[in-house]
């Protein structure tokens, strides 16, 4: 699907086409979703260098990544997608032409989608391709601190079910989407302040000051986040190794019962296998009262050795 905004008269407006239509006049923004073939070859005729396909957006190599050629800057940035309680990401390719820009992505994305709201209500007021791609970065950034911010509440409630026995498994789980949500959202930080930095050295002949201005907020505010991901990586681990030793707690306590009980009717055992022994000579066994003898003896010696555990502490 091929998306063009084009801002006239600061009014957004959002075109749909196809293969059969030309580029629209004052394109801001051209925005490529699951791109066929016969959509990239359209792209083609608008770029002098080939279009990017979806293995060259998924490269992980910086020249890949970072480069710039006739068409212009071209970037490829992880973009963070809530899934349910999962974090995924989402690679987007960009390339900031002196005219618009052109994004080409296989997924959705929510902050495009944010981004196009806001471009329509009026929220976000920009004129050329390079504002449109920097309130996008913001957008980013800004979106990657608060799924730091909804970590920090999940851990908090998961520290008070750790001690919880019968919510153990539940807190494995959450511990462990947790690690896996925080792991991507650092490397979805780290992807962006590579990105910003490969502007900010390669690209700042096109930008505005203001521009520059913003793109060192953004980096001081990548820089200020890092410690909270990785205070939330020391975190897990406390929460994961205090999980682990509370599991083992109670896996010890019910080992020591199951000794306990063992130890306590191995007596009765000894004095139930003794008479269940085949000698001729056994005088119990032809005496009135041997069998009543037996049980008490039985019963009195299990209940003298849980004694004895009760008076050392051991229970």
């Amino acid at each position: 699907m091929i998306t063009a905004y084009t801002y006239q008269d600061q009014q957004l407006k959002i075109i749909e086409l196809t293969i059969e239509d030309s580029l629209p006049e004052q394109t801001l923004w051209l925005d490529l979703y699951k791109p066929d073939d016969d959509e990239r070859d359209w792209l083609s005729h608008y770029s002098v260098e080939e279009v990017p396909d979806e293995e060259d957006i998924n490269e992980i190599e910086a020249s890949a990544r970072f480069y710039q050629n006739k068409d212009g800057l071209h970037i490829n940035s992880l973009f963070p997608q809530r899934v349910g309680q999962d974090v995924r990401g989402v690679n987007v390719s960009f390339n900031l032409r002196s005219r618009f820009l052109v994004t080409i992505r296989e997924e959705d994305v929510g902050l495009i989608r944010l981004l196009r709201n806001y471009l329509r209500l009026g929220r976000i007021m920009v004129a050329t391709p390079q504002a449109l791609f920097i309130e996008l970065f913001n957008l980013k950034v800004e979106y990657l601190s608060d799924l730091i911010e909804d970590v920090y509440t999940v851990l908090e409630n998961v520290g008070e079910q750790v001690f919880e026995s019968n919510e153990l498994d539940d807190v494995f789980k959450l511990i462990t989407l947790q690690e896996d949500s925080n792991g991507k959202i650092r490397l979805s930080l780290l992807d962006t302040q590579r990105s910003l930095r490969y502007i900010q050295k390669y690209y700042r002949k096109e930008l505005a000051e203001d521009e520059l201005k913003e793109i060192r907020e953004m980096l001081s505010d990548i820089e200020s986040l890092m410690p909270h991901s990785q205070f939330i990586f020391d975190k897990l681990n406390f929460l994961l190794d205090a999980a682990m030793g509370f599991s083992g707690l109670q896996q010890n306590k019910i080992i020591k019962i199951f000794s306990v009980a063992a130890v306590v009717f191995l007596p009765p055992t000894l004095i139930a296998s003794s008479y269940g022994m085949n000698f001729k000579e056994m005088p119990e066994l032809e005496w009135y009262f041997g069998y009543p003898m037996a049980v008490v003896m039985m019963l009195a010696s299990a209940a003298g050795t849980y004694l004895f555990f009760r008076r050392k502490g051991w229970l």
